[in-house]
């Protein structure tokens, strides 16, 4: 009897995940076969059954490009991002800049604040080197440079402002480095550029290049060439225009040295 009742019991427990034939013998430890177990206890209802395991989720598409209309001027004038953040490097010159946001453009300058503070701190930024530190201040406080977001129309007039021609079949294109000034054009910050989009460079690995490339400018470092098809662009390479075989690269500095191309 203890045995009839301790596998009855043990159909119980085991009903919800797969229940006996009604003929079937159920095994005790002395190896004897036990009576026919009592008739199966009805599964209990739905609101109380184990919840299926949810299906393992693929990973999400990189976003190439943004959707939507860009605007083509904003109001001309600046926001700018009000935080100090902390130094960026462990040894070197210390270099200070600003982060801007052009009104009307429709960006949040602490967004675009954060996009840059991520781009220069690497791993693989100019700080890597040793030799260089970077801090972004807020408005009153001591600064070297600027970065700004500006729409495609003020770019323009800033990078021409400064001697540079960023346009492209007439329209300002490109974003550029003038003294003082490293101009991201909001065009390609949120649309990057269609042979970087059939490349599948992510639109955040494109942002991280865009300011790593303009900074690598306002340091003093020239335009260089793609070192061999297949292999990753130096960030100084106009990888905007194009990649002459290499592949997109957002970073000055590849598994902790400095990385290069052909002076041009």
């Amino acid at each position: 009897m203890v045995c009839a009742f301790a596998a009855a019991a043990a159909v119980g427990v085991g009903v919800a995940l797969q229940l006996p034939s009604a003929g079937a013998e159920v095994l005790v430890t002395d190896g004897f076969a036990a009576q026919p177990p009592a008739p199966p206890v009805p599964a209990p209802p739905p609101s109380v059954s184990p919840s299926p395991s949810p299906a393992p989720s693929s990973p999400a598409a990189p976003v190439l490009a943004l959707p939507g209309p860009v605007p083509a001027h904003g109001r001309g004038s600046f926001g700018y991002d009000d935080r100090t953040s902390g130094v960026l490097g462990t040894a070197g010159t210390l270099r200070r800049f600003r982060v801007a946001v052009e009104n009307g453009s429709g960006e949040d300058v602490h967004a675009f604040g954060g996009a840059v503070q991520r781009a220069l701190t690497g791993p693989g930024s100019w700080v890597d080197g040793g030799r260089l530190r970077l801090q972004r201040v807020a408005p009153g406080e001591r600064y070297d440079f600027t970065i700004y977001l500006a729409t495609r129309d003020t770019a323009g007039r800033l990078c021409g402002a400064g001697g540079i021609d960023i346009r492209k079949g007439g329209v300002p294109y490109t974003s550029c480095r003038v003294p003082g000034k490293v101009v991201i054009n909001l065009d390609r910050w949120r649309t990057s550029a269609p042979h970087l989009v059939a490349a599948r460079m992510p639109l955040d690995a494109y942002r991280l290049y865009v300011v790593n490339h303009e900074v690598g400018h306002q340091l003093g470092h020239h335009h260089e060439a793609c070192p061999g098809a297949g292999r990753p662009a130096p960030v100084m390479q106009q990888q905007t225009l194009f990649l002459d075989g290499c592949r997109p690269n957002p970073w000055p500095y590849l598994g902790g040295k400095r990385y290069t191309g052909p002076a041009l």
